[in-house]
């Protein structure tokens, strides 16, 4: 099984998208996620300086948050055909609502099964505060309702939900972890979404508990026989990234970060899989 890393957009924005493409490459990434530009010309034109590049594509939905949810379908749908247009390796979708009601909010993921079969692209749910997958207890009802559903796992966002590292939930976390096809390579904790630096001592416990989900979801794509597996190091910018009051001085660089949380991957796997 060969795995893929992706280096997320979010946080280099400044760079702009060719200088950003030229850093990713050279870094010794596979290829980025991002979200695309609404409009269908800089859509292509992002997507064309992606394929100058060689780099592989995973196009990310989270605009979606409209309150109506009738205004809301209409919009996801259309953002996910606007993406899927792109011709990605996958979306990763930010579905639904967690105030939506479990039939509402499966819907929407059936609707995203609708557009993955029409047009070929693979679509993902990721596990995100603020969506129907805030939280593992939640996920669970519709990963044993839902037999397609797939998810972007990012766990970082149920510790936090959680205010713990989800020992107590141990056959939710389990069978989200059978269920993923793709996850997202930040280390949360029981206060918030991500810890400072995943290279500090006093966080190795935290770092070693997500590597060990990590392990599992690996095993678990080996046994479906999955040839490509991809990985996205995704710790943050501020906000995620806490800086000093008042010199709003950044606590770590999320670059450096990321590219750690890459090597160490590929360390730890490379011999594995």
């Amino acid at each position: 099984m060969q795995m893929m890393f992706f280096c997320p957009y979010w946080g280099q924005q400044h760079v702009g998208i060719e200088a950003f493409a030229k850093k990713v490459k050279a870094a010794g990434y596979e290829g980025v996620e991002m979200a695309l530009p609404s409009d269908d010309s800089k859509r292509e034109r992002t997507v064309a300086v992606l394929r100058d590049y060689d780099l592989t594509l995973i196009a990310q939905h989270h605009e979606t948050h409209l309150r109506d949810w009738e205004a809301h379908k209409q919009a996801y749908e259309q953002c996910l055909r606007h993406l899927a247009a792109a011709k990605p390796l996958l979306i990763n979708a930010h579905t639904g609502k967690d105030y939506f009601s479990f039939e509402q909010n499966a819907a929407l993921i059936e609707l995203a099964g609708s557009v993955a079969d029409e047009t070929g692209v693979r679509i993902l749910h990721e596990t995100h505060r603020g969506r129907f997958s805030f939280a593992a207890h939640v996920t669970q009802r519709y990963l044993e309702t839902l037999e397609d559903l797939t998810l972007t796992l990012d766990l970082s966002h149920w510790c936090n939900v959680a205010e713990s590292m989800l020992e107590d939930q141990t056959e939710a976390v389990e069978l989200a972890l059978s269920r993923c096809a793709y996850f997202h390579a930040r280390v949360g904790f029981a206060e918030g979404p991500q810890i400072t630096d995943p290279r500090a001592p006093e966080w190795q416990d935290t770092v070693v508990c997500h590597l060990q989900w990590w392990d599992q979801i690996l095993e678990y794509a080996l046994q479906r026989g999955d040839m490509v597996f991809p990985i996205a190091p995704e710790f943050g910018p501020f906000p995620y990234l806490q800086h000093l009051p008042f010199t709003q001085m950044p606590l770590a660089n999320q670059w450096e970060i990321n590219c750690y949380m890459k090597d160490l991957l590929t360390e730890r796997y490379q011999s594995k899989l």
